[in-house]
């Protein structure tokens, strides 16, 4: 199918990082979990630790699955934007690199989700 463009865009992007207040938004999937069919979009302070990203925002969020229970964050396999990512859990989101719009990746190794079915 041909695609034709209907000219230039000329306007400023509505989800620009000062839009937000000071906060960022941060994409977050979890490898082999497709319950939740696509990342989730979290709008976290800059400020907040990676453990409290953990603690306060992921661990709720997906709460629902049932490995969850099984999770440990803490030892799971981290991928920024598709890069291998060791987090620094004491340090703010900032000082661990995390801009707006990034994509974090969790992979939790023997939680394969719903009876293994990776759902």
């Amino acid at each position: 199918m041909t695609v034709n463009a209907i000219g230039e865009y000329r306007f400023a992007p509505r989800d620009l990082e000062a839009n937000f207040h000071g906060n960022r938004l941060l994409y977050l999937g979890w490898d082999r979990h497709l319950m939740f069919c696509s990342p989730f979009a979290f709008l976290v302070k800059p400020q907040m630790t990676f453990a409290e990203l953990l603690e306060q925002v992921v661990m709720p969020a997906i709460a629902a699955h049932p490995d969850s229970a099984r999770a440990d964050l803490r030892q799971a396999t981290w991928y920024l934007n598709d890069e291998p990512f060791s987090p620094d859990f004491d340090a703010s989101l900032e000082a661990n690199g995390l801009r707006h719009k990034d994509m974090l990746r969790m992979d939790t190794p023997g939680l394969n989700g719903l009876e293994g079915s990776c759902s």
